[in-house]
């Protein structure tokens, strides 16, 4: 087959080798590029030629070669089925042993509840707070996000600067957008003028190093509206939740498989209204979910799939560096 004859565009001739090497049934296939608005012979005719194609029957080897592997994820999905998994366990006070025993080495999400009481900033966080103490400092944030699908990959075209009453103004005067958001990816924490910040919080006696120096850590703070894709980290995660609510939704590490992998660690299913058309495999995804209240924190363990929502005006704290032999564990891209 000449791919520069064929009439289908290159995004769909990718989709369509991508799920027919993935298993999907043809009939499912042709459907969705018939609702597409692809012609019904045409949609036959290059299913036919995909699957004569001799480089996609190199790709069907290796597709079966992981589909071995993914027969044992879903094994182990079952297990814990079985085992409760199909629940985001909530737990009050955790003592850190059994902590490590059961969610950080079992790679078990968990929400825990009592573990932030102790912080100042659970009191002391508010848009007027950051407003009068910080507000001349120089902060980044991401902004344009609306108008680029691949924001969250792509997030150094989107860095912006500006005073922190600056953004704090944006935020609130926006009722609901996900257009600005400060994300992970900043050096904020690392500005002499924010550091005062960090005395508001506490790290989690026994789970989390109580240094918090600002490589640690980092701030999330947006309007109502803000969303974090579908995606995964590389090591393991503890998230507090201080002034909002956010919604959030996890698909296992190990059903990978199911959630489309995009440009390594994303995904290109949008987990707030999934396409099951576009993505029929999600649907035999195991979803996770709970809104965090001021106080909560969420453990996502590495390589965890995680969707995240703010239902409000929002600030988060999220830490890595666990008190645990040989430091966090990071999961390494094959290439």
């Amino acid at each position: 087959m000449n791919e520069d004859k064929s009439p289908l565009r290159p995004e769909w001739r990718q989709w369509l080798a991508e799920n027919l090497a993935l298993g999907v049934e043809q009939e499912d296939v042709h459907r969705v590029l018939v609702a597409a608005g692809v012609d019904p012979a045409l949609a036959r005719a290059e299913m036919a030629a995909v699957a004569g194609h001799p480089y996609f029957k190199a790709c069907l080897q290796v597709a079966r070669h992981f589909g071995w592997m993914e027969s044992l994820m879903d094994v182990y999905s079952e297990l814990r089925a079985q085992d409760g998994g199909r629940e985001l366990e909530v737990r009050e006070r955790i003592a850190p042993e059994e902590f490590f025993q059961r969610y950080y080495f079992g790679h078990r999400p968990v929400v825990l509840r009592g573990m932030m009481e102790d912080w100042p900033a659970l009191t002391r966080w508010s848009l007027p707070y950051f407003r009068e103490r910080f507000g001349q400092v120089e902060v980044e944030v991401m902004v344009g996000r609306d108008a680029d699908p691949e924001h969250a990959a792509l997030q150094d075209r989107h860095r912006a600067r500006m005073p922190f009453a600056a953004f704090l103004d944006k935020v609130e005067a926006a009722e609901q957008t996900n257009d600005f958001y400060m994300v992970p990816r900043n050096d904020n924490w690392r500005r002499d003028g924010l550091s005062p910040l960090r005395e508001d919080l506490r790290a989690p006696r026994g789970i989390i190093d109580p240094g918090l120096l600002p490589d640690m850590m980092t701030l999330l703070l947006g309007p109502a509206g803000t969303v974090t894709p579908l995606h995964h980290d590389n090591m393991n995660i503890l998230l507090g939740q201080v002034l909002g609510r956010k919604h959030v939704r996890l698909v296992p590490s190990f059903e990978r498989h199911r959630v489309y992998p995009h440009r390594g660690t994303f995904s290109h299913v949008d987990a707030g209204k999934p396409d099951l058309v576009a993505h029929p495999l999600f649907a035999e995804a195991t979803v996770l979910e709970a809104v965090l209240e001021p106080g909560d924190m969420v453990f996502l363990p590495v390589g965890w799939w995680h969707w995240v929502k703010a239902l409000g005006v929002s600030a988060s704290v999220t830490f890595h560096h666990f008190l645990v032999p040989g430091g966090n564990t990071h999961l390494e891209a094959p290439f």
